[in-house]
């Protein structure tokens, strides 16, 4: 064996030695063994070398780029990450039909969101995520989320409660460029505590919570009274684990209880306009409750979403007090033309935009039904007819071309249909014509 390690190092061997003296009566054995005693030497000095790459290695940050994770800075380990995105989003709104030019063809910055996302010690994550579209400065997301298992996460700070289904989904995922009426009756944003988690490979995803309390479609950072709100939600995937065409129908319930004093909401049509307000002296005082079932179902190009929302709260005006019950529903579908998959989270196109390739993208065919229906016991005491609409109920067609995971192009047509709220009856239809260009990562 000497001997071979001799024929692969001699002449590195030699150089290392230097200048050989001339050794007239040294044995042959004697100039093998300093040989070899130097191939060891230099072989040592080698894993000294690695060792020390290794040890470099584990504390050299790791910086990647992709279309998938964004922009990310993390150890060697993953133990601590920094994740940059977000996504912005141009609009246009044109309304038609507008003779009375009450309303301004615009545009507009729906939304800009720059997202920071990352681990802490490994177990720790965390999020914030401002906004900065329509000229205001909003903090939308700041909150940790302890995540030692898949089935037992502990979430803190301010984020979505967990109780409307569309409100849920992503901005940047959206099938539409304004989300659905029922999403008008549920939480936006607010703080709280909140444990969750995944079971059984994802067949079944809870999530209990309590909060500050919000009011309906609201975000708030401050609390106005000592009441708090318990939300909570069941979602299952029953048949994730099976082949059946039953695959991607995914069920849930959810909602939302507690008791709150003060400032009630205004309900806003697809067009961001107020439809539905109560009288100035109208307040919140006493039960609020939100019930929410809601489903999806996703299998190859076609989506499915629905939900149903109802929204419960006490109010009175000077001596009188009812309890208000609004309900809103919608059903919304979407189809591929392109063949690529549907899902909730949105849209990857398999072949992203490369017209020299021959490649489009993804296009997508959407439409939805959607109402809000107000109780009619808030009339005329806690609302006036002939401003505020009992009812408005719309559909929406949407083409969507998803040139990649990132990049996205909406144009929408929707329109709603009014009861009351006008001085001579129903309140005039509202058409109008939206179209996005979206940037996410």
């Amino acid at each position: 064996m000497r001997y071979h390690r001799l024929s692969l190092f001699t002449a590195l061997g030699l150089m290392a030695l230097g200048p050989l003296q001339p050794v007239r009566a040294a044995a042959p054995d004697s100039l093998f063994q300093a040989l070899d005693q130097r191939v060891k030497i230099l072989e040592r000095l080698h894993e000294l070398d690695q060792e020390a790459a290794a040890a470099k290695a584990k504390d050299t940050p790791v910086v990647s780029a992709s279309s998938k994770d964004g922009f990310t800075l993390k150890s060697p380990d993953s133990s601590f990450k920094l994740k940059i995105g977000g996504y912005s989003q141009g609009d246009g709104r044109f309304w038609l039909g507008d003779e009375k030019k009450a309303r301004t063809n615009t545009f507009l910055l729906r939304r800009v969101r720059p997202q920071f996302d990352g681990t802490v010690g490994k177990y720790v994550d965390f999020r914030v995520m401002p906004d900065f579209g329509g000229g205001a400065t909003v903090l939308y997301d700041a909150y940790l989320n302890f995540n030692y298992r898949p089935g037992f996460k502990v979430q803190v700070g301010k984020f979505k409660p967990p109780v409307g289904l569309e409100r849920l989904q992503s901005g940047a995922a959206l099938l539409f460029v304004e989300r659905g009426l029922p999403t008008s009756l549920v939480p936006n944003r607010d703080l709280g505590l909140q444990v969750h988690g995944d079971l059984g490979g994802g067949l079944l995803s809870y999530a209990v919570g309590l909060f500050n309390g919000v009011v309906d479609g609201g975000n708030a950072d401050i609390d106005v009274d000592d009441s708090k709100d318990l939300a909570a939600r069941l979602f299952a995937q029953p048949f994730k684990q099976g082949t059946s065409l039953l695959q991607g129908l995914s069920l849930g319930l959810a909602g939302s209880w507690g008791n709150t004093s003060g400032a009630l909401p205004a309900y806003k049509t697809p067009g961001q306009v107020s439809f539905f307000t109560y009288t100035d002296t109208t307040v919140a005082d006493g039960s609020r409750l939100r019930l929410a079932p809601q489903f999806t179902y996703y299998t190859g190009p076609l989506g499915l979403l629905g939900e149903y929302t109802v929204s419960k709260q006490k109010v009175v005006r000077k001596t009188d007090s009812a309890t208000l019950q609004h309900r809103a529903w919608q059903l919304a579908a979407s189809y591929l033309l392109s063949g690529d998959q549907a899902t909730f989270k949105g849209v990857s196109p398999k072949k992203s935009f490369d017209p020299g390739k021959g490649q489009w993208g993804a296009l997508e065919l959407a439409g939805r039904f959607h109402k809000l229906a107000i109780d009619k016991d808030a009339y005329p005491i806690f609302a006036n007819p002939k401003k505020s609409a009992s009812s408005a109920t719309a559909w929406s067609l949407g083409l969507n071309w998803h040139l990649s995971k990132n990049t996205k192009l909406n144009l929408d047509y929707e329109q709603t249909q009014f009861a009351d709220g006008d001085a001579k009856g129903d309140r005039d239809a509202e058409k109008i014509l939206f179209n996005r260009f979206q940037v996410a990562f």
